[in-house]
């Protein structure tokens, strides 16, 4: 089952690439997602967008677009705790503040902040970890604020170059900082990081500007180049192309990841802290593509 979200009427009038004008016009987000659950069928969703253990939303304000992706962490599974049960509930909780309009779109780590916070004084008990990226889309000033902790992230594309991206934040190798709810006993033995250590950025957009949300399973399999070739088949801004083409980044990044021969950014960041590591990485992949586009009411 294949995931498509779009919000209102979009009226997208720019060229993909983004035109450069100042303008009184308020912006808005064209968004569609595809991912793939290591262990489950491709585009299968489970209870509410999650794939696999990755989580996501798109949610949508009369100030703002906010999208978020969120990856739980597997080790989890080990002790008979469901890793997508964390991230899921990050993720519908982040979800519900911005329906709510309990958010400031310039303050996407007070999102993370106050969702994780709800879960720490959850009635029902919850245990997991996450990492997690918060974008946020103010449509009058025309600007994306952002906060990422752990190694989802995002790019932005204008004129087929990445113009912004996200630094990743890692403890060290393959351990990314992230959200944690452990049992009593198992506290400050389980790896927690404050939502208020993510990092944040904000800067302008413009009409045309490509904006890919995502987890590790993509950025550890597809270098940038190999996405923007597949951004450069986006021809126009309907949201049937774009979930298309979030499909196809989506396809691309899960071959690769099983590919034992393919020397992926996971493999070759592996190589450089002094493993001998090849191949893909198999994991949960999540994307959420979007392109920013005038948005009439």
């Amino acid at each position: 089952m294949l995931s498509v979200l779009s919000y209102g009427r979009l009226v997208a009038r720019a060229v993909i690439g983004g035109l450069s004008q100042t303008d009184s016009r308020d912006y808005s987000l064209v968004s569609a997602s595809f991912g793939f659950g290591k262990d489950f069928r491709k585009g299968i969703l489970k209870k509410g967008m999650c794939y696999g253990d990755d989580a996501c939303f798109i949610a949508r304000h009369r100030c703002a677009d906010v999208l978020g992706v969120a990856d739980g962490v597997g080790g989890w599974r080990d002790y008979g705790v469901d890793p997508s049960q964390f991230s899921g509930t990050l993720m519908r909780t982040c979800e519900r503040l911005v329906k709510e309009g309990r958010f400031v779109p310039s303050n996407p780590v007070g999102i993370l902040t106050t969702s994780y916070y709800e879960l720490l004084q959850n009635k029902v008990p919850l245990l997991g970890s996450s990492t997690a990226c918060i974008v946020v889309l103010d449509r009058q000033s025309h600007q994306l604020h952002t906060a990422n902790l752990g190694d989802s992230g995002f790019l932005v594309v204008r004129g087929g170059e990445v113009v912004h991206r996200s630094d990743e934040q890692q403890h060290y190798f393959n351990t990314p900082f992230q959200l944690s709810i452990a049992p009593p006993e198992a506290e400050g033995s389980v790896l927690s990081d404050s939502p208020e250590a993510a990092d944040s950025s904000s800067f302008d957009v413009q009409l045309g500007d490509i904006i890919l949300t995502a987890t590790d399973g993509l950025f550890d399999n597809m270098p940038d180049y190999m996405i923007l070739q597949e951004l450069k088949k986006l021809k126009n801004t309907n949201y049937e192309s774009i979930q298309q083409t979030a499909r196809s980044i989506a396809e691309q990044a899960h071959v690769l990841a099983y590919d034992p021969n393919y020397m992926s950014p996971f493999a070759q960041f592996a190589c450089d802290n002094g493993l001998n590591v090849r191949g893909g990485k198999p994991d949960d992949i999540t994307v959420l593509l979007s392109i920013v586009a005038e948005y009439t009411d």
